[in-house]
């Protein structure tokens, strides 16, 4: 089975960063992503707001290079909790536990190590893609399933 998430966006706010008991980091914060589409000639966009979840040594990473704004790119795991809030009422929560995390911009301003270019975003493009068969013909269906 796989269970992994990609994601690239913009992080929401600065990392809630926590130091706990035998040097354990742990870090949280909110990434966007967005996608947009063309209908009947106005472009419409939908962002969706991920709670990201990192441990140790990917933490103190998000703790010294990620702040409010930085383009980041993620892979990780889906995991859904609930919890009773301070009422009783309970709670669903989904978080990507974070396994990878790449900067791909940094913000003005932000500690970094200066030997260090920051990567260039990626241009995102304005219109879909058009996809065409290149074979200029259909492909033949001989396939065994």
């Amino acid at each position: 089975m796989i269970h992994k998430v990609i994601l690239m966006g913009n992080v929401g706010k600065d990392p809630d960063i926590r130091h706990m008991d035998n040097n354990l980091v742990f870090a949280r914060f909110t990434l966007a992503t967005n996608e947009s589409w063309n209908k009947d000639g106005n472009w419409q966009e939908h962002t969706e707001w991920h709670n990201i979840i990192m441990w140790r040594g990917l933490a103190e990473k998000a703790e010294k290079y990620v702040r409010k704004g930085t383009m980041v790119y993620v892979e990780g795991r889906l995991r859904s909790r609930s919890y009773d809030d301070k009422d009783g009422v309970k709670r669903y929560v989904t978080e990507i536990l974070a396994d990878v995390m790449i900067p791909v911009s940094s913000m003005a301003g932000t500690p970094s190590d200066p030997s260090q270019q920051p990567v260039q975003p990626i241009p995102v493009a304005t219109e879909p893609p058009v996809v065409t068969n290149d074979l200029g013909a259909d492909p033949p269906d001989d396939l065994p399933f």
